[in-house]
């Protein structure tokens, strides 16, 4: 298979910035061509397709480092199949599924399943996030190199805080000792037993607040025991102002922490809950507005490392319902790019910054490879950074319609979305 992507703008942050061809055969990338003169591995008409870029840009295949995809055990919510497929749409060439399955993700079986089942569709890659604890329980460890070797690139209890700061140490040290990260659910349960954003909304609405400490005390414990490690801690779905001091702060002194946040959490506020909408029901809950603007500054100055969606599929069982008993969670993976787009748009982040949070930064995190390199993988998306449309959950690919960005309008998209030199997904 021969192809050849004509005219775009190839950023790769790391040493890319350019209008430029890509020549790819078979499941590498064969050539980069800048100027007319240079000799390309083969002709157009040798090419089995051409795919003219311009006006686009090329860049290496983004990574989303959070999703659920449900399978095993509530495939009525997402299905492996279908949470690819949303994947493709937004441009997304690799996503790492959360272990908190029916059975847990906590045993090679569960992880050698997930893998065999995304492989068979020939689509989207899936890294398996394996469990810090069996079962979810906090209460002993999973057997982290087993799963390693089975194909897990990160162990986290995702859904769920690990509690017991003896057993996080312990998670730590051993993820240390394999050279796989934990990924941190930071949730001090005691504090985070309402449904939305402690605040004047929740006050009016008369629904019960999360506090900003609910986040940021585990925050400030699990940088603890990274410093006390030397272990790598990543922070997940970062949406306090309090999280950003410590983050910041942290990695001034050299803590080995890094951090996420999803595209909700700076886009949206907890105003978006005044109607009782449960679609914007989540955990961490979204926030004020101060804290939507620490989390963009903190994107701007590398604080935050990476963008990752908490895709979270729930079906209407759990969402249509009263808010109190609603489940939390929404999908993001086919709004995640225009909505990262809007930063640079409005000039809080430039191109090449959103595109090393969506595809480097969190290839460097799990220890994954990206980039767009001669001799490396053919793993591209091509984004369309002008193309003007409005976003209607129904016609996305994913079994579930949580969203609060249903009708938005949205601009750019992911045109092409290519892995191992194939095309899986086209607009």
């Amino acid at each position: 298979m021969r192809m050849i992507i004509k005219g775009g703008r190839v950023v790769d942050p790391e040493k890319l910035d350019g209008i430029m061809d890509v020549y790819i055969e078979n499941d590498t990338i064969a050539a980069i061509i800048e100027k007319k003169n240079d000799s390309p591995p083969f002709k157009e008409d040798d090419a089995d397709r051409v795919i003219n870029a311009e006006g686009c840009i090329v860049a290496p295949g983004l990574i989303d480092m959070h999703v659920h995809l449900r399978e095993p055990g509530e495939e009525y919510k997402e299905s492996i199949e279908t949470g690819i497929q949303a994947a493709g749409a937004g441009g997304f060439t690799s996503i790492c599924c959360m272990p908190n399955t029916k059975p847990v993700n906590d045993s090679k079986e569960v992880t050698t399943y997930i893998l065999k089942r995304a492989m068979s569709l020939r689509s989207v890659r899936v890294f398996p996030v394996a469990a810090v604890s069996l079962g979810l329980e906090g209460e002993a460890l999973s057997e982290y190199g087993e799963l390693k070797e089975a194909g897990a690139v990160a162990v986290t209890d995702d859904g769920h805080p690990v509690v017991n700061s003896q057993l996080m140490r312990r998670a730590i040290e051993y993820s240390k000792s394999i050279g796989i990260p934990v990924i941190s659910h930071t949730e001090e349960l005691t504090l985070s037993n309402g449904v939305m954003n402690e605040g004047p909304v929740a006050t009016r609405l008369g629904l019960s607040g999360i506090p900003n400490a609910a986040e940021s005390i585990m925050v400030m414990r699990d940088i603890a025991m990274a410093e006390l490690t030397g272990g790598p801690v990543h922070i997940a779905h970062v949406s306090t102002s309090e999280s950003v001091r410590e983050i910041r702060a942290a990695k001034q002194r050299g803590v080995p922490v890094t951090a996420e946040t999803a595209p909700h959490f700076f886009t949206l506020t907890d105003q978006s809950v005044a109607e009782y909408d449960t679609h914007a029901k989540m955990y961490p809950p979204l926030r004020a507005a101060k804290d939507r603007r620490s989390v963009c500054e903190a994107l701007a100055d590398g604080t935050i490392d990476a963008i990752a969606t908490d895709h979270a599929p729930h079906s209407a069982l759990e969402k249509e319902v009263p808010f109190d008993e609603a489940a939390n969670g929404i999908i993001g993976l086919e709004t995640s790019l225009p909505l990262g787009l809007r930063l640079v748009d409005e000039g809080l982040l430039t191109l090449p910054q959103l595109i090393e949070k969506m595809s480097l930064n969190p290839a460097r995190i799990l220890g994954l490879s990206a980039g767009v390199r001669i001799g490396g993988k053919a793993d591209l998306t091509v984004i369309d950074p002008s193309r003007q449309y409005v976003y209607h959950a129904a016609e996305g690919f994913s079994k579930s319609r949580n969203t609060p960005f249903d009708g938005w309008e949205m601009k750019g998209r992911a045109s092409f979305t290519i892995v191992d030199g194939r095309i899986v997904h086209e607009i």
